[in-house]
């Protein structure tokens, strides 16, 4: 088994990371003898927190091609052309056994290199609507697990395995105690919400939650905000008794334990943690992502009656009625917290690898 190389792609937000790392861990306990590489964008978060998680990356000089005019658009072109031409130099001198891209910059390049050359790639598409990248890319994919239903929209059928996204390891088992967890973000045992704007932090969440907290207090609900490194320095002022107020939160099984309520945004990987939590979620999508991405992850839970959404448009409008019915209405909670269970894909990680292990006939 010592002979299995294994290059895995992926990276720009934790979307990306978490996935790529759980795939990269599943296969490092099956395969102890197998050496890795990941391959990230130079100066994003990958490059912290692969080798953080023990593995070897690389980064490409690559970014995504942004809509809004600027010099990004004259180096957008450079940067493609030069990711690629690195992209072949790691594959013609690591020679892998398999590719695997989990999306994100530099995914790209890699697995469309990877094609030319003839190595064997699957691609894990977290989204229930597939990227541009992924589709061009699935013509030459040997796999394409999915995390959502009716994917043949976008690519082979034949192709496709419906594996869910793999989520952070220490979700999988069950959560702590729910008031021990509350007294360790040192909470009163009542009512407790846990507010999610992604692992960069959202402005708009941000905003609604910092405008709202004289109505969390009113309702007697508690607060755990993660509102993100960019924007700490903005928001600490409102911590206070009942309200915690975090950059980023490192153990997320305490806090989802701690959490009877959430708001989260709607990125592939944390709507599937969401699920395998189980609790009453509203999701706010953010409307500045490719293809509206989040907002049709989130939509793909509300048809199962599995948690509730609201646009950033609709905020100013109805956020005060959607949150007066989650807070009051204890029986609307459970019922969406056992739909969305029910949604949940715990063993996603080993069934990727398991497609992995089909491919390379083991």
């Amino acid at each position: 088994m010592s002979n299995y190389k294994f290059i895995i792609s992926g990276g720009g937000t934790g979307g990306h990371i978490y996935p790529a790392i759980a795939i990269g861990k599943e296969l490092q306990a099956q395969f102890p003898d197998a050496e890795f590489l990941f391959v990230g964008a130079k100066n994003k978060m990958e490059m912290q927190k692969v080798p953080k998680a023990g593995f070897k990356i690389k980064g490409l000089w690559i970014a995504g091609l942004q809509r809004r005019l600027g010099f990004h658009l004259l180096t957008f072109p450079i940067k493609l052309i030069w990711s690629l031409v690195q992209a072949s130099f790691i594959l013609m001198r690591y020679k892998p056994t398999l590719v695997i891209g989990t999306g994100g910059y530099a995914s790209g390049p890699l697995l469309k290199m990877a094609g030319l050359f003839g190595y064997p790639y699957l691609i894990q598409e977290q989204n229930s609507y597939a990227g541009k990248t992924n589709v061009l890319l699935a013509k030459k994919a040997k796999r394409i697990c999915v995390a959502y239903e009716h994917m043949e929209r976008y690519f082979p059928a034949d192709q496709i395995a419906f594996t869910g996204n793999p989520v952070r390891e220490d979700l999988i088992d069950s959560l702590p105690d729910s008031s021990t967890s509350k007294k360790a973000f040192g909470l009163e045992d009542q009512l407790t919400l846990l507010v999610l704007g992604g692992s960069l932090g959202a402005r708009r969440i941000n905003q609604l939650i910092a405008s709202h907290i004289d109505f969390f207090r009113d309702k007697n609900v508690q607060l755990i905000w993660q509102c993100g490194n960019l924007y700490i320095e903005e928001y600490q002022i409102f911590e206070q008794n009942g309200v915690r107020v975090l950059d980023f939160i490192e153990q997320m099984p305490t806090a989802f334990a701690a959490a009877d309520l959430i708001i989260s945004r709607a990125g592939a990987s944390t709507v599937s943690e969401l699920a395998l939590v189980g609790k009453p979620v509203l999701f706010i999508p953010s409307p500045n992502v490719a293809e509206d991405h989040q907002t049709k992850n989130a939509k793909s839970i509300v048809d199962h009656k599995a948690a509730l959404m609201l646009s950033e448009k609709e905020l100013e409008a109805s956020f005060k009625t959607e949150m007066t019915k989650l807070i009051e209405d204890e029986t609307l909670r459970n019922s969406l917290g056992a739909n969305i269970k029910e949604l949940a894909k715990p063993h996603a990680t080993k069934s990727i690898v398991e497609e992995l292990k089909n491919l390379l006939n083991i």
